[in-house]
């Protein structure tokens, strides 16, 4: 059973000097469920030793771990699964290779897009950006920014797990939970906060209050 309540995405560059290791293990703590491996401005080969100390933290705490876009990756480090964008394999290929078992995750911002990965095999998704955000660069217009109702759209139009993404927050999480959301992902929420733990905390906290406002 996955805990999709807080998601952490991995950014070494986006950590104020702390390793991304010290970070997890703190976010770990905290009570993260699932950490994704990004770490995109790094080497293959720097993104591999890295997950290879996240595998075996997420393990020892039963915290679920995915790698983001790289199918190979995932496969070297036996990680839970894996994260697909636009410009990676399709969800069908990604689930012959990795089997019936990985969790596939797909990036979605518009109902359609977010219909048609549910058909192709998706265990959850992440949808976004939800509000305005410096973290992920060269996203179309359209996709920035796209709001609190988008999320609440995807979600009346799949059965399975969601997870906002996109300049969220302990202050504006619950909003995003509320409107339907089972968690929501960050970055430097996370990986820029003082203390990672306590942050983490928060955001649990506050997803649990989106979901009491919906009525959960």
């Amino acid at each position: 059973m996955v805990d999709w309540d807080v998601y952490l995405v991995t950014g070494e560059s986006l950590s104020d000097g702390r390793s991304t290791r010290e970070v997890v293990e703190r976010a770990i703590e905290g009570g993260v469920g699932v950490v994704q491996l990004r770490e995109k401005d790094l080497p293959v080969r720097k993104r591999y030793e890295i997950g290879r100390e996240l595998r075996e933290l997420t393990r020892e705490a039963g915290v679920t771990f995915v790698v983001n876009d790289r199918v190979d990756l995932a496969q070297a480090l036996d990680a839970d699964g894996v994260h697909l964008g636009d410009d990676d394999l399709p969800v069908s290929v990604a689930r012959e290779l990795l089997g019936e078992d990985a969790i596939i995750g797909r990036s979605v911002s518009f109902v359609s897009d977010a219909e048609a990965a549910e058909a192709a095999g998706a265990d959850y998704l992440g949808v976004g950006t939800v509000f305005q955000t410096g973290s992920k660069t060269n996203i179309p217009d359209e996709e920035h920014g796209v709001g609190p109702q988008r999320v609440a759209d995807i979600a009346a139009a799949v059965d399975i797990p969601i997870v906002g993404i996109g300049g969220i927050t302990a202050e504006n999480a619950a909003e995003v939970v509320a409107t339907g959301a089972d968690g929501v992902a960050v970055i430097t929420a996370v990986t820029r906060a003082e203390d990672p733990n306590a942050a983490t905390a928060a955001l649990r906290e506050a997803v649990e209050r989106g979901k009491r406002e919906r009525g959960d």
